[in-house]
């Protein structure tokens, strides 16, 4: 099961790199307004790699942050894009909360797991 949430993990920060450094026609568009595209997105990184990388949280936290720092630095090169701090700031919050999300179902999980015979 680890393998596939890392799988799927990798694959969904793969997606959101071609999302936001390839070409804007396309990239999905949602009717959510950027800030809730931008917000749906990181939320589910937060959460697959929360679920995919239990072991060191702090780490998990800190690569996907940083991540989220590299995505809108590299927007500088990125013909047409634009790097805008809001931007980092709603991705990183985003991801943070899919990152809590993940730790308390994992919590849940194994106190359940636990209090079983």
């Amino acid at each position: 099961m680890t393998i596939i949430l890392r799988l799927i993990a990798w694959g969904l920060a793969a997606a959101i790199a071609f999302a936001t450094l390839g070409p804007e026609r396309q990239r999905p568009h949602l009717n959510l307004g950027q800030n809730g595209e931008h917000a749906l997105a990181f939320v589910l990184l937060g959460l697959a790699f929360g679920l995919a990388h239990t072991r060191n949280r702090s780490l998990t936290a800190t690569l996907v942050i940083a991540f989220t720092g590299l995505i809108e630095i590299l927007q500088f090169w990125a013909p047409g894009r634009h790097a805008r701090m809001e931007d980092f700031v709603v991705d990183a919050v985003a991801a943070s909360l899919g990152l809590v999300v993940a730790a308390a179902l994992d919590w849940r999980i194994r106190r359940t797991q636990r209090s079983l015979p």
